[in-house]
């Protein structure tokens, strides 16, 4: 299998492996961005209206936001592979990352491979996923106009979907297993403002229904009372957390109990020459403005690894 070499190895297409490709191609570090998908983004792509990123005081869509990051990565010379880096070995002092494709050999390596949305686990739900399941309201929201859909979770991604399918939809659910929600006050008032949203709480789905054309309904259970019963729907969204994209490093460097990488402020990780960024890392807060922040620094930690310089740490 062929072999490319370069300095600097990206793996992972959002805006904190964007931001790190577009600071290492300035500083005219050899570098490479890995994605897996054809399309750059990773879940901001998913994400309808962004109003709280810096120096944008109109919202603007996910997708927006991405083609501009890579445009302008684009114009700095940084290099793009669309390959699955599915594990990562140790040579010396080079990292070898394989996939199907092809292998890339790099002096270091940026890990921003971001999350994936976790699924609740119910019978049903494999059988109808894209019939009727879904964890992206851009992307199936349209299709259900004027027709019943349920969005389960209480974060700020499932109440700014509801808000969002209300657009589309006759009548939006939202399923939580709690009495509040933990989305942002902003994002939770234009939620109770919103005549088609009704909330169902302290419930959670038990199972999905449907036939050859898909999902018809819900069956439920309200958690303090044990009452089950069944929610008409024609589509379901699910917003219950993610699932950190991390198992190719997994025996490289430290993982917390999540499986999310651990790091130093400068996105040093345990293994010297592996940096991480974005929502992949430990940390509080994950936002598009935080992975950005993060990018840089990878890009810079990476760069004085690369070069020996005076920050360039043990890893």
């Amino acid at each position: 299998m062929a072999v490319e070499e370069h300095e600097l190895a990206v793996v992972g297409g959002g805006p904190a492996g964007l931001t790190t490709g577009i600071y290492a191609a300035r500083s005219r570090v050899d570098a490479i961005l890995l994605e897996a998908k054809p399309l750059t983004g990773g879940q901001i792509l998913l994400a309808d209206v962004i109003e709280n990123y810096p120096g944008f005081p109109e919202p603007l869509s996910g997708a927006e936001l991405i083609e501009k990051m890579q445009k302008q990565a684009e114009r700095f010379g940084l290099q793009f592979g669309t390959a699955e880096v599915t594990n990562v070995r140790a040579l010396k002092r080079k990292y070898l990352l394989e996939s199907a494709k092809a292998d890339y050999l790099a002096e270091a390596v940026v890990v921003a491979t971001g999350t994936e949305s976790r699924k609740l686990g119910v019978p049903g739900e494999e059988d109808f996923w894209g019939m009727g399941v879904s964890t992206c309201a851009t992307c199936d929201g349209p299709l259900y106009g004027d027709r019943p859909v349920a969005v389960v979770g209480g974060g700020d991604s499932a109440v700014k979907e509801a808000v969002y399918l209300a657009k589309f939809a006759s009548k939006v659910y939202v399923i939580h297993r709690r009495d509040r929600l933990r989305a942002e006050k902003i994002i939770q008032e234009q939620a109770f403002a919103q005549e088609k949203l009704e909330f169902v709480w302290y419930t959670v789905v038990t199972e999905m229904v449907g036939g050859d054309n898909g999902l018809t309904g819900l069956k439920i259970k309200n958690v303090e009372t044990g009452n089950e019963r069944e929610l008409d729907v024609d589509c379901v969204f699910i917003y219950v957390g993610v699932e950190p994209n991390t198992g190719f490093v997994k025996d490289l460097v430290e993982l917390d109990e999540s499986g999310l990488i651990v790091t130093d402020e400068d996105m040093r990780t345990s293994a010297p020459g592996i940096f991480a960024a974005g929502d992949c890392r430990s940390k509080t807060l994950k936002q598009v403005a935080t992975a950005v922040g993060e990018g840089a620094a990878a890009a810079f930690s990476a760069q004085e690894y690369i070069t020996g310089g005076p920050y360039a740490g043990s890893g």
